[in-house]
């Protein structure tokens, strides 16, 4: 089920992948630019917060990971991420949101959640072509060179 959502694989960067280059990936597919990228990262910040909020025992021992916009490492440094700074904080909330929430929802939740997520998207991909995105350079802007 969790599959939907480009930041829930079942292998993330402790087995080799990067799912930030997926995630950049999935905004570049959409045709998101920055702004439309921190709506969609704001829309799962908000959802997770209130998760972790009205969940007592996640918000005794998580409720801090929220004290702040965005969560995360990268929330104030994003002088290395070469312009992909909400793929980043996708990923780092992402990665919270696969581990510690999708395994808290039963079926229906689940389905709930998706069908919101894909109202979302549809919102957003509606806004996008108004609101293009630059196109993107040639060269893969996660080389370290």
């Amino acid at each position: 089920m969790a599959g939907h959502f480009p930041f829930a694989g079942k292998r993330g960067t402790r087995y080799g992948l990067a799912p930030r280059g997926t995630i950049a990936a999935f905004f570049e597919n959409q045709g998101f630019n920055n702004e439309l990228q921190e709506k969609y990262y704001k829309w799962w910040y908000d959802f997770a917060k209130d998760f972790v909020t009205n969940d007592d025992d996640l918000s005794a021992t998580m409720g801090v990971r929220f004290s702040s916009y965005p969560m995360g490492t990268h929330a104030r440094h994003s002088f290395h991420l070469n312009d992909k700074f909400w793929a980043v904080s996708m990923d780092e909330l992402g990665s919270f949101i696969s581990n510690v929430i999708l395994p808290k929802l039963d079926a229906d939740a689940m389905h709930k959640l998706e069908e919101e997520h894909k109202a979302m998207l549809d919102s957003l991909r509606e806004e996008a072509t108004g609101n293009p995105r630059e196109a993107p350079p040639n060269v893969g802007l996660f080389r370290h060179v």
